[in-house]
């Protein structure tokens, strides 16, 4: 092995301890080694957001303030604009796409990509593992379920699930009294 590796080696170690020791936790190299808070800043994202060095941003993509954009994500804004409102979370994983190849593969060629814009609300969460197809407007104050596909609107303040993902509740009150309220709930 050369220095260079047996160096990177010894800074891995050095970084990750001092992660577990002040946050207990472990990340993949790039994401401890690198400030989340630079990129999001150097990526022209608003005030305060934070963006993993392991997302894959693309294309026409704007962010809001103390919006969080966790590992693994996919922002691609190649298709068409992609606009995420200000305190936000985007989880692990999220796929959020403003283009769409399907119908270019099925027709062998002969149809276009469809391009179309996406829009998050301010202070909307979106769960781990979710996918959101283009042309999709998802409101204010919304919840995304884990492991959700997103493929129609959701209005302010609704809670969606599943694959397509529905509505299953609502968000109610705000600030400290802000709760969730499901069906069973009313």
């Amino acid at each position: 092995m050369n220095q260079l590796h047996n160096d990177l080696r010894v800074l891995r170690a050095v970084v990750d301890e001092e992660l577990r020791r002040r946050w207990d936790r472990s990340l993949p190299f790039a994401d401890a080694l690198f400030d989340r808070w630079e990129r999001a800043d150097q990526l022209g994202f608003g005030v305060g957001s934070s963006v993993y060095d392991s997302a894959h941003v693309f294309g026409s993509v704007a962010v809001g303030e103390e919006t969080w954009i966790g590992p693994f994500v996919i922002l691609d804004g190649s298709g068409a604009a992609l606009t995420i409102g200000s305190h936000c979370d985007v989880s692990a994983g999220v796929h959020i796409f403003t283009h769409d190849t399907a119908l270019r593969c099925v027709s062998m060629g002969q149809a276009g990509a469809q391009r179309s814009p996406v829009n998050i609300g301010d202070g909307t969460y979106i769960g781990s593992q979710s996918v959101v197809t283009p042309g999709t407007i998802i409101g204010s104050r919304c919840i995304v379920g884990a492991n959700s596909f997103v493929n129609a609107d959701v209005p302010d303040r609704t809670i969606v699930a599943g694959s397509p993902a529905v509505p299953i509740g609502s968000v109610e009150g705000g600030g400290v009294d802000v709760r969730c309220v499901y069906p069973t709930d009313q």
